[in-house]
């Protein structure tokens, strides 16, 4: 007997999976202030993490791609005295609004999303 069959995983309700896209999409307060990309997304994480493990995972999730996005900010930065950086800024800005929009719109469906590239700090 070949057992490959897979348990559907019930889909979040629409509250839970409206909660995990605000953590998404609170990224954006780094157009705002300075360091609302990662002020954000960790207001929101704290404040809604102990209502559904599925908001706590992707709150997680879209912190530690606002610290590595953060960390990364710096590297060019440093690398902008090399000119380079300037390029690297750009392309970072852009990557970083389009995952960030892909990362809401698979919560919004209650899809669990990973970010490429992501250091995770916190587990």
């Amino acid at each position: 007997m070949n057992d490959n069959s897979q348990v559907p995983v019930p889909t979040p309700s629409y509250e839970v999976r409206q909660g995990a896209m605000l953590c998404h999409l609170a990224a954006f307060l780094g157009f705002v202030f300075p360091f609302g990309s990662v002020v954000g997304p960790l207001i929101l994480w704290q404040m809604k993490k102990e209502k559904d493990a599925f908001i706590d995972d992707q709150g997680k999730e879209a912190l530690n791609f606002q610290i590595t996005v953060a960390i990364a900010w710096i590297a060019c930065i440093v690398l902008a005295f090399a000119v380079v950086g300037f390029f690297l800024m750009f392309a970072l800005a852009v990557a970083t609004i389009v995952l960030t929009i892909i990362g809401s719109i698979k919560a919004n469906k209650g899809i669990p999303y990973r970010y490429p590239l992501t250091w995770r700090v916190i587990k």
